[in-house]
């Protein structure tokens, strides 16, 4: 774990052992907060290649803004973007793109230097913290955003990027939700058929049809199945279902479809901007125990079957896992593997119906910026169902606009895969929100480890309740208000 300036910097602090500290009482001013970034950040970084149009910095050109973005495959659709708006308006769009790291690295180090760009996209769980440092444009107070239909946009988006001030600091520009890849020969071979996978359900005390399913599709190095005489949970050959690692503090494309279907556990004691963690409920640890207890059964692969870089579509890929949990975003990813693939709903839990987490993106504008009117503008344009249907027709992500959403459906199905297993959850309401509060850079560096630990090494779930209280804490001991 990093040693770290604490709460604002994004990471939990350590001991000289490496072992989460406790944290004590934190009155830290946005400029020292930010001047702790630059130290993390360390010597700024800024010589890093960037894999976009441009290098990165700010522009000086007044007839030029900069708009950031990590992901390399939606570039094309934002250029096109772009381009159009340039005729509309006579602004020009430099666009950089950098991978996840050096993006966030960048962009922190930019902020203290002033070489931040204008825009940039946005991630939920840097927003609170970004937010709160006040470094972020209000959106509702620029003329420009009176273009901006907010109804148009998938129910809850637009809330999702307010922050607790109530002001807009993110226009919505994509979503997504979780559902179930498989291989297909391997689930026929196995004598399962897709509407077993269909109507699977779950619960933590037997794991119901859905671990049926699993053991049914595990197989080890003698051939023999998972629930059949004979097994050997410890030489496994084809894994039921895989995992890359533990989910860290929201399991999203791990275990948050379980406990995201419990009934009534939520992250947080509010569905946004909540001040305690729940980590030590019990039935999310009887969860938890579950679901890591399927590695012990042989059915999920345990810590170090892989690398910590090969991802479950890798994994799926070499056959050596029947399926695996996965967002939206890796829809073509996992449509373009060589092996037969179908996509299905996650199980039905105890309360009745399956669930997804429901996270998306958003454009923000930065507050040093020395063009907020033109970003505004351009943040605006990007929120229209012009824009959005451009990138609709990429069939990358599925647009926050609803209507746009439609078109982008009918592009990925082209490949001849299901969109229903991802859209069902924004239709039927069956979403919860990625935990939106401070700290969330800290929460996730103190969680992540002992996540690991319950995957790597079985221990108890109860454990997390120690963890969770250093994450409460933080809540109790620190301030997020601005001391001067």
């Amino acid at each position: 774990m990093t040693s770290t300036f604490f709460r604002h910097t994004g990471f939990a602090r350590t001991d000289a052992s490496g072992s989460a500290a406790t944290p004590s009482r934190l009155l830290l001013t946005r400029r020292t907060a930010l001047s702790a970034l630059a130290a993390s950040a360390t010597a700024l970084t800024l010589g890093a290649c960037a894999q976009g149009s441009s290098s990165t910095g700010a522009s000086t050109d007044s007839s030029t803004i900069d708009y950031w973005l990590w992901d390399a495959s939606q570039l094309p659709g934002y250029q096109q973007c772009a381009d159009v708006f340039e005729e509309k308006t006579g602004i020009r769009v430099r666009i950089t793109q950098l991978g996840w790291d050096d993006y966030w690295t960048k962009l922190t180090a930019g902020l203290l230097a002033g070489t931040a760009p204008d825009v940039f996209t946005d991630h939920i769980a840097r927003f609170a913290q970004l937010a709160d440092l006040d470094v972020l444009v209000p959106l509702e107070e620029q003329p420009a955003w009176a273009e901006v239909d907010e109804s148009a946009f998938q129910e809850g988006l637009i809330d999702l990027w307010k922050g607790e001030d109530g002001h807009q600091y993110g226009c919505p520009k994509d979503w997504d939700t979780e559902a179930v890849f498989y291989n297909k020969d391997m689930v026929a071979e196995a004598g399962l058929t897709e509407e077993d996978l269909a109507t699977w359900e779950w619960n933590p005390d037997d794991g119901g049809t859905f671990e049926k399913v699993l053991a049914r599709l595990t197989v080890d190095r003698n051939g023999v199945r998972g629930d059949e005489e004979g097994f050997d949970p410890a030489h496994v050959a084809t894994y039921g279902i895989g995992i890359q690692d533990s989910g860290g503090s929201d399991g999203q494309t791990q275990w948050s479809p379980f406990t995201g279907s419990l009934g009534s556990w939520m992250y947080t004691d509010q569905e946004t901007w909540g001040t305690r963690y729940r980590y030590d409920d019990p039935e999310f640890q009887k969860t938890i125990d579950w679901y890591f207890g399927l590695v012990r059964k042989g059915y999920m692969n345990p810590n170090g079957a892989f690398s910590d870089a090969t991802g479950t579509d890798v994994q799926i890929g070499s056959g050596k896992v029947a399926l695996a949990i996965h967002g939206a975003w890796m829809f073509n990813t996992f449509a373009g593997l060589d092996v037969s693939i179908g996509i299905t709903t996650t199980p039905r839990g105890p309360s009745g119906t399956s669930a997804s987490l429901f996270n998306g993106l958003g454009d923000s504008i930065v507050k040093q910026s020395t063009k907020i009117e033109a970003a505004s503008k351009w943040v605006a344009f990007l929120g229209t169902a012009e824009a959005q249907d451009i990138i609709a027709a990429q069939g990358v992500v599925f647009p926050a606009i609803a209507s746009s959403t439609q078109k982008a459906v009918a592009v990925f199905e082209e490949t001849g895969l299901p969109t229903q297993p991802f859209t069902q959850h924004v239709e039927e309401g069956t979403t919860f929100f990625f935990p939106l509060t401070y700290f969330g850079s800290d929460v996730t560096a103190i969680m992540t480890p002992a996540m690991e630990d319950v995957w790597a090494n079985g221990v108890p779930a109860s454990s997390l309740t120690g963890y969770n209280e250093q994450v409460n804490l933080l809540f109790e001991t620190s301030t997020h208000e601005d001391e001067g």
